[in-house]
């Protein structure tokens, strides 16, 4: 195979990823939107919060969660601390009065993670509809009520949240692609995935998760659609957070995108087309996301083995945006928003290798 058909190829799957796949979305929400059959529904709500050495947030997160629309009579509050060697536990029960005996503090013995948490405060619960949410985040005031609502539709098994991210890191921008690219997915039928800061299960969909899942936020919604119903993005309800920074988001990458290894290890079922009725969108969304940064060596290898003049008609543009990656990184931030793009382009792609290695040292096994 000469090094052109390779480009080609390689340029394919880059494509594919980030442009083919969401322009196939937003034309089918276009073209063949399905819609979601709300109503002013109000079945009992719990409210679950995994917390780990949250004492900072927790008693913001209970106030804010206090001024929820919906009926505060149907409303419980479950919170997990999760071996917390702060104070959480504490700063919780001094709000008690906002909820009353609608409030339950979990005080897990010893760290295991936050799926662990999660399976702790789901099991202590009692709603007819579980919201998931984070300590962190601020939540509009709306929030419940509008998750809510998509219930009443029977074919509705989760709703997603809308996050909001504040600030002008360069992840901030990626991220409005992909709250795009989820309301694409919603509309058309279903979204792959949702954002673990706020979203909502019917109950009975509910299964323990193993006690080393990372990405709860896919793993819960991609059960749902096993168990053939839809999963939808609520624009209405909003999270609202601040973007992190290149630096500590890549962490955070790492560790989410070697989730998405792991998510395939905890149920292999997804990627049974028979099984998996979003196996097109897990496959398009996530898994080719994850051939990317090698399809970027490829391009890159294969255009410096070509002939004048396309070496540097080919060559040229990618090298000037890994130098313009390079120069922002080294410069602490500072460059243009071209600069600002390639970083996280580079950034987010140098995540899925290290998560790749990740998921290879530590198998199914990893934590948070």
């Amino acid at each position: 195979m000469g090094p052109g058909t390779l480009l080609l190829i390689a340029l394919a799957v880059i494509g594919y990823a980030y442009v083919g796949y969401p322009l196939i979305c937003w034309l089918r929400a276009r073209l063949r939107p399905i819609a979601v059959l709300r109503k002013p529904i109000r079945p009992r709500v719990s409210i679950v919060i995994a917390a780990f050495n949250e004492a900072r947030n927790i008693c913001h997160k209970l106030q804010d969660l206090s001024q929820q629309s919906y009926p505060s009579e149907l409303i419980e509050v479950v919170v997990a601390c999760d071996g917390s060697q702060d104070s959480t536990p504490e700063r919780a029960e001094r709000v008690r009065h906002l909820f009353g005996s609608r409030l339950r503090v979990i005080a897990l013995p010893e760290h295991r993670g936050k799926a662990a948490a999660l399976d702790a405060a789901v099991a202590a619960s009692t709603g007819e509809v579980l919201v998931f949410t984070d300590a962190r985040q601020e939540l509009s005031h709306n929030a419940v009520e509008s998750l809510v609502e998509n219930f009443a539709d029977p074919s509705i098994g989760a709703a997603g949240g809308e996050l909001v991210l504040a600030g002008d890191a360069p992840v901030g921008a990626y991220w409005k692609y992909e709250a795009a690219l989820r309301r694409w997915e919603s509309a058309a039928g279903s979204t792959v995935g949702v954002s673990g800061a706020l979203y909502a299960l019917r109950r009975e969909l509910w299964r323990p998760l193993p006690e080393e899942t990372i990405l709860d936020d896919v793993l819960v919604p991609m059960r749902a659609r096993l168990a053939g119903r839809r999963v939808v993005l609520e624009p209405l309800a909003k999270a609202f957070d601040v973007a992190a920074d290149n630096g500590r988001e890549f962490g955070r990458k790492v560790r989410t995108l070697s989730g998405n290894f792991q998510l395939l290890a905890l149920e292999p079922a997804l990627l049974l087309p028979w099984k998996n009725p979003s196996w097109f969108g897990l496959v398009s969304h996530k898994l080719m996301r994850l051939a990317v940064p090698y399809a970027m060596v490829t391009a890159l290898v294969a255009a410096a083995m070509l002939p004048a003049p396309w070496r540097v008609l080919l060559l040229g543009p990618q090298l000037m945006a890994y130098g313009l990656a390079l120069a922002r990184w080294i410069g602490h931030g500072q460059g243009s928003r071209l600069a600002r793009l390639c970083e996280t382009v580079v950034m987010l792609n140098a995540a899925v290798v290290a998560g790749t290695i990740r998921f290879v040292r530590h198998g199914r096994r990893l934590q948070w």
